[in-house]
Parts: structure tokens; C-alpha cells; sequence
């Protein structure tokens, strides 16, 4: 069974995210990128399944500039065994990167896509979905256990009322949550491993896409500075303070 994993480079979650000043988007010159934290979780997962004797090959996909290489060898560290990094300096809408992740399934002849159930930079939760739409393929979302037994996938997963069991048949699409797993650090020798590794290189335009935009990114701003609290001394102080701002 081959396993693909995504992992996008995102912006450190312990980073101060800044805006340009001309609101076309977030400033990432002078920022830690890291791996997305639930690509993270996902690739953990693949990672132990392959370890189990459940998995032959774990791939690993980044989508974006060439600071992504950064992010990949990082997921060969940690033990992936193959790299692809598709070259792309614009942004994509998440329909965009379920097509080519679609594409490179195909080509790869992929069983078990596993995903995080979102990135941390703009929170859309949407491509695992419209992965598995494109596929045709049975999907489970929010997995905070994965176990795979004769050709079948059982995913628990975090809804509102409880958890829920769902059983998949493969292929299928699985999104990740943060209660999977905890994700391994990577050793020395594997990092100096992993950079000797070869980084399957290609374009969007070689993959034979087509992509049309369909969103556009009018303006981008932080949000509005909340003030500061005040502290009160007894309810009737609260409701005069609440009266006057016209609250009550």
C-alpha cells in the first residue's frame, strides 16, 4: 500500500503574523515557516502505519515556492520515502490543490491519502473533502484513530455529540486531528540522511493542469485591537458601566 501525505510550509504558529502594508496578503520575509501541524500529525500516522508492515511507501507532497524543499526534507527526516515538490509561486485556492494532489494520486497509484484537516495560515478544511470528490473515493474527516485490517480503514472521529466509527473501504481520503497522535522529533543521522535525498521536482503545467481562478483576494487586514478590560468592585458598578455604553 502507498500512502500520500500533503504538508504545506506555513507560517510558525509561535510567529507574529504581520500584514503588508498595502493589504495584499501576509508578510512572510522575516517570519519562522514551518510544517503545517496537522500535515505534521498526518505524516506521523503514515509513518507508524508503514512501520506496522501496513505500508510500503510513504510520499510526501508540497505545493508551493522553492522554500518548500525546506519543508520536505524535514518529512523525509521523519521518515517518508519519497518527495515530490510541485513548483508554484502563485496562490492557490483549495480546489486548485485538490486537483493536483488528484493528479499525482493518480500517477503515483496512491491507496490511502492522509491529510491534515486543515492548515493553520487559512483554516479552510476543505481540500481532503474535495480531494475525495475528485477521486470518487470514500473519506472520513476530524480521524483521531486509525487502524486498517484486511483491505478496510476504521476511523474514529470527534463530532459534536461524541465520537463516531466509520469503516472505509480503500482507497479513501483521511483528514487528521490533533488527537492522533503526537508526532516524533527527527533524529541527526536522519536529518543528515534526508538531505542526500533526491526531491522529485515538476510544474503545474507539466501535470497537464489547467487551473482558473475562481476567488479573489480583494484586501487583507489585521483584525481590530481588542481594548483593554476594567475591573469593577460589585455588580451595581457593572451594570452603570453596562448602562452607559448603552449595553443594557
Amino acid at each position: 500500500m502507498k500512502i500520500l501525505v500533503a504538508v504545506k510550509r506555513v507560517v510558525d504558529y509561535k510567529s507574529k503574523v504581520r500584514v503588508k502594508p498595502d493589504g495584499s496578503g501576509v508578510d512572510t520575509s522575516a517570519v519562522k515557516m514551518s510544517m503545517n501541524p496537522f500535515d505534521e500529525i498526518a505524516l506521523e500516522e503514515a509513518v507508524r502505519l508503514k512501520e506496522k508492515g501496513l505500508a510500503k511507501e510513504v510520499i510526501v507532497v508540497s505545493i508551493g515556492d522553492a522554500g518548500c524543499q525546506e519543508t520536505l526534507r524535514q518529512a523525509l527526516a521523519l521518515g517518508a520515502d519519497t518527495a515530490i515538490h510541485v513548483n508554484n509561486d502563485q496562490w492557490l485556492e483549495p480546489l486548485h490543490i485538490a486537483k493536483i494532489l488528484r493528479t499525482i494520486v493518480s500517477k503515483e497509484c496512491v491507496d490511502l491519502a492522509l491529510l491534515g484537516k486543515q492548515a493553520i495560515d487559512d483554516d479552510c478544511n476543505q481540500v481532503g473533502q474535495m480531494l475525495a470528490s475528485l477521486l470518487f473515493w470514500p473519506q472520513a474527516t476530524f480521524a483521531s484513530s486509525v487502524a486498517i485490517t484486511d483491505g478496510n480503514v476504521s476511523v474514529v472521529r470527534e463530532v459534536d455529540s461524541g465520537l463516531e466509527t466509520l469503516s472505509l473501504s480503500l482507497p479513501a481520503v483521511i483528514t487528521v486531528d490533533l488527537r492522533l497522535n503526537k508526532p516524533r522529533y527527527a533524529s541527526l543521522p536522519n536529518i543528515m540522511k534526508a538531505k542526500a535525498k533526491p526531491i522529485k521536482k515538476m510544474t503545474v503545467d507539466e501535470l497537464g493542469l489547467q487551473l482558473k481562478q475562481h476567488i479573489e483576494v480583494l484586501h487583507v487586514k489585521p483584525p481590530v485591537v481588542r481594548e483593554a478590560g476594567i475591573s469593577v468592585s460589585n455588580i451595581k458598578e457593572l451594570m452603570d458601566i453596562l448602562k452607559q455604553k448603552d449595553v443594557i
